[in-house]
């Protein structure tokens, strides 16, 4: 089985300022997971390392560039899921962390659960000896102004064209034939303290089964969560859809349905991939034979040869 990567950074508008260091960023990801499984890897292993360089570049909105909730905190929510066993885990709300994805696959691998939350996430994760860091470390100066603007905004009752709806996410299809998902988010800016929306919510924000696909999610966490969108599309599959198919009808219905706008990556278990959005831009990359596929934009796509 040839092995394949494909990961995302994120639905909504991507400002030209920071074009360039997200295409950077989603390549370096990209290069990371597809390095892991070329050296013979599991699924598992590459979405979690694609997803961390993902939560260590303060560009995307989880780890260390997650937004902020209304107090100016950060709280991040994060799943991963292998398809071999269905096994999975998640975490949300949590604070202090660099990488929530390690936790969640922690959740996953060290307890008997599949979801732990907020001070249960934290002791959990002190037990585990994951560093704590300060929590201010997290926070960046474009995030402090990205909510004054948002609440600025919102006394004034205007709305944006398009809010930033970033998550970063990854599948992928081992040589073994196993498939994987990680999701990891800090939610959306100026979102009450303690909500949660689809990125730590299997069945959502993602799915793996490795007699169907893998699916990673983004784009407006409640809407997901209403129509289930990861599983939604799996079912599609299921049903004798192509992955451009599957994408295109189950975001349509959740566009139709709910006035949900997001985007979706997909791998099916015989290796097809396809990245598709309705929101504005997705950054987005795929690995598979030793060429990197990645785009921004609708109609855009580079391919390079990988090394």
């Amino acid at each position: 089985m040839n092995p394949v990567l494909v990961i995302h950074g994120g639905a909504g508008p991507v400002s030209e300022d920071v074009r360039e260091r997200v295409r950077q960023g989603i390549i370096r990801a990209a290069t990371v997971g597809y390095g892991i499984l070329r050296e013979g890897g599991s699924a598992v292993d590459a979405v979690e390392g694609a997803v961390v360089t993902l939560e260590d570049n303060p560009d995307f909105n989880a780890g260390c560039g997650s937004i902020l909730n209304t107090n100016g905190e950060v709280e991040m929510d994060a799943s991963i899921m292998e398809g071999r066993d269905l096994s999975t885990g998640a975490v949300s709300a949590v604070r202090g962390i660099a990488n929530p994805i390690k936790l969640a696959r922690l959740v996953k691998e060290k307890t008997p659960h599949c979801f732990l939350t907020h001070h249960g996430a934290a002791q959990f994760a002190a037990a585990m000896g994951v560093p704590e860091i300060p929590a201010e470390s997290l926070i960046t100066e474009e995030n402090k102004k990205l909510l004054e603007k948002e609440k600025r905004e919102k006394e004034a009752q205007e709305t944006d064209s398009e809010p930033n709806l970033g998550t970063v996410g990854a599948v992928a299809l081992d040589c073994k034939g196993n498939v994987a998902y990680a999701t990891s988010t800090g939610g959306i800016v100026n979102k009450m303290v303690g909500r949660v929306g689809d990125s730590p919510c299997v069945g959502s924000g993602g799915y793996a089964d490795s007699n169907i696909g893998a699916i990673s999610t983004t784009g407006h966490g409640e809407s997901i969560l209403k129509v289930n969108l990861a599983r939604l599309t799996l079912f599609h599959m299921e049903q004798g859809k192509t992955v451009e198919e599957a994408a295109d009808l189950s975001l349509g219905y959740m566009k139709s349905r709910v006035k949900g706008l997001g985007g979706l990556i997909l791998v099916s278990k015989t290796g097809d991939w396809v990245a598709k959005w309705t929101t504005t831009s997705m950054p987005w990359a795929a690995a598979k034979d030793s060429k990197l596929h990645f785009g921004i934009d609708p109609g855009e796509t580079t391919i390079k040869d990988l090394a």
